[in-house]
């Protein structure tokens, strides 16, 4: 895998995830980072956009899946983050999503926030 990376940080979008009814009817913000593992030499090399990952494209995706309909977990959000990105980007070696609800309250307590992080790579294909 490389070790070159492109990084999309702490990206805020609007949702309305959880398990509470107050989340599902206020929302939250969500704050998405995205980690993509991929060869930048090519790019690097050229200066051509065609040869990496245009992040634009990464950050539409992950916006329309935070601002989309409601899911019950900060998990799912994440997977499908993550394989939407290997899905439409297939230079992509390794994507790491991290998904932070920032603010959490649990029982008498308020959490600086509360994340999940998946990190995914793309399977060997057939012969590989």
């Amino acid at each position: 895998m490389s070790e070159d990376r492109i990084l999309l940080a702490d990206m805020v979008f609007h949702g309305r995830h959880g398990t509470l009814q107050a989340e599902n009817e206020l929302g939250q913000p969500f704050v998405v980072s995205v980690e993509l593992h991929l060869d930048l030499r090519p790019a690097g090399t050229s200066d051509d956009l065609t040869k990496t990952v245009d992040y634009s494209e990464v950050h539409r995706m992950a916006r329309e899946i935070v601002e989309g309909p409601p899911v019950q977990l900060t998990e799912t959000l994440a997977e499908r983050i993550a394989a939407g990105t290997l899905d439409e980007h297939p230079a992509v070696e390794a994507v790491k999503v991290r998904v932070a609800k920032p603010h959490v309250r649990l029982d008498d307590t308020v959490l600086a926030g509360s994340a999940v992080e998946v990190i995914r790579r793309r399977e060997a294909g057939p012969g590989s």
